[in-house]
């Protein structure tokens, strides 16, 4: 069930709700227990027959929480832990990587296994590392035991459930705790909607419009030339920002609908003038547990820049491969740990030579850099295979030649002895479809780079658990544009939701539902 279908805005959520304040008046145990099983109907909605494996995973890791906790800091509750987070991650990698694994042998080795064309469980990967960091956290002491059915809600809850965020006992658990989070309140209504209504928006106005012009660069095995293979690549660039964007808003705005506060996500990571600030704005919370339970345990930067450098990579490369079982996603992964490693180098030069601040704009040039550096590790990320990701990048560096269509050369008049001067050929047709990618990639730019992000949008209402790394970007009319519960915000955001919902006729799937 997607979040952006009729279906669920006028059926599933409202009768959620109701239940949900309904039964909360008998206790705290009955709401969390009635939104624990519509979260656990959501999920079969995709495919009942994986209910049984979420439960099981559900079942197993409670019972062995529970016991990691009462032996925390021993011998045995490091066996238990060593044999749960095993557990999970074979289970994971029999789901997730074993067609991978078959595939790479047969081509290494010329083998010829079958492949097993598993069905991957959607959303196998957030709640399999939201039970991961429970088991570490439970083994660190860090872990209260709660009940049963508030463990069951806190790995099932249906606005993270699918595409995360990826959550933390800690945040989670004592708000399901809460006497009042089981009371109707017009306020959590009033900002939850406006959240939602934003990211509805984000999601079916910019990112599937965005869409029509991305996919067909990345489904053609033609070669690209340089314009058309970056319209392409910018188009996807922004579609997925708007789409991962747009599903962080309304987890955020349904969650605050039932009372709780998600931990923030996504922080206008385009305005990063860095690859590490990049990543502490980007998928906030797997960045978060990245950094908690592979970075740190392999070392961190405690043992020099060699091994940090060795760190970085080692947990970006499984960072790619946990977004997809394919080698691209380990090349895209590649790319941020090399990155990273860069970035790391360069800050540590400039802190050697005593160089100060940077200016006003070295900043935008900071920005330029990593939004390029970003956007190039995206054709990897969203190509079908290598040879498109390849060809692609060939296009993009002007190796298959500069084209423009020739309705478009002949309109420029005057300057077309320039542009064949320079090399530059047209091409019969595609006028309205060269043109309107740009446009697109336009509006998207500047509502990226220049307009405020949700959580500033909604700042003085405190919408979402935020990151103590996270930090308020440069926007152009913050102040103009900062919520508040009246007439004229009522009728704006009743006109965004207008547009989203006549925009639900043929609901997409969220890009991040495939990891």
């Amino acid at each position: 069930m997607l979040f952006n279908s009729y279906e669920f805005i006028f059926l599933f959520l409202p009768i959620t709700l109701i239940g949900y304040f309904v039964l909360g008046r008998y206790g705290k145990g009955f709401g969390a227990g009635w939104l624990g099983l519509s979260s656990i109907f959501f999920y079969a909605w995709w495919d009942y027959r994986y209910v049984l494996l979420l439960g099981a995973s559900i079942v197993g890791n409670y019972w062995f929480g529970c016991h990691i906790a009462r032996a925390h800091g021993t011998r045995k509750g490091r066996i238990l832990l060593g044999v749960a987070v095993t557990t999970n991650l074979l289970l994971l990698a029999y789901y997730k990587y074993a067609d991978f694994f078959i595939n790479t042998i047969n081509v290494a080795a010329g083998a010829d296994l079958p492949l097993l064309h598993i069905v991957l469980p959607i959303g196998i990967s957030f709640f399999t590392f939201t039970q991961l960091a429970f088991l570490v956290d439970a083994y660190q002491g860090k872990a209260a035991e709660y009940r049963f059915v508030y463990y069951v809600l806190f790995v099932t809850y249906f606005p993270h459930l699918i595409a995360g965020p990826v959550l933390h006992h800690k945040e989670m658990m004592p708000q399901f705790d809460m006497d009042r989070n089981y009371r109707a309140r017009i306020r959590n209504f009033e900002i939850g909607l406006t959240i939602f209504t934003i990211g509805l928006c984000k999601k079916v106005l910019l990112a599937d419009s965005l869409a029509e012009y991305a996919n067909p660069v990345f489904s053609d095995p033609s070669p690209q030339s340089l314009l058309v293979a970056w319209g392409g690549v910018l188009a996807y660039t922004f579609q997925l920002y708007f789409d991962f964007s747009g599903y962080s808003d309304m987890a955020i705005g349904l969650s605050r609908l039932f009372g709780v506060k998600l931990p923030l996500n996504f922080n206008s990571p385009y305005k990063a003038d860095n690859i590490s600030e990049f990543w502490r704005r980007w998928h906030m919370t797997l960045s978060r547990f990245l950094r908690d339970y592979l970075y740190i345990p392999l070392g961190g930067n405690r043992h020099g820049p060699a091994r940090r450098h060795l760190n970085l990579m080692v947990t970006m490369l499984l960072g790619g491969l946990w977004h997809g079982a394919g080698w691209n996603f380990v090349i895209w992964g590649g790319l941020h740990g090399l990155y990273l490693v860069v970035n790391h180098t360069w800050v540590e030069a400039r802190s050697r030579m005593g160089f100060g601040r940077r200016s006003a704009w070295g900043r935008v040039a900071g920005v330029a850099l990593t939004f390029l550096a970003v956007t190039v590790a995206w054709v990897f990320f969203r190509s079908p295979d290598l040879p498109t990701a390849l060809g692609l990048l060939k296009g993009m560096v002007g190796i298959n030649g500069v084209e423009l269509p020739a309705a478009l050369v002949a309109r420029l008049g005057f300057i077309q002895p320039m542009l064949e001067s320079l090399g530059v050929d047209s091409y019969l047709g595609g006028t309205t479809r060269f043109v309107m990618t740009y446009a697109w990639v336009a509006a998207a730019a500047f509502i990226a780079f220049a307009m405020p992000n949700t959580q500033e949008i909604m700042r003085r209402f405190d919408p979402a658990l935020e990151d103590p790394r996270a930090t308020m970007a440069p926007s152009l009319a913050l102040d103009r544009l900062t919520w508040s519960p009246r007439l004229g915000w009522s009728m704006a955001i009743g006109l965004l939701l207008g547009a989203g919902l006549l925009s639900l006729s043929r609901p997409t799937e969220f890009l991040y539902f495939q990891f």
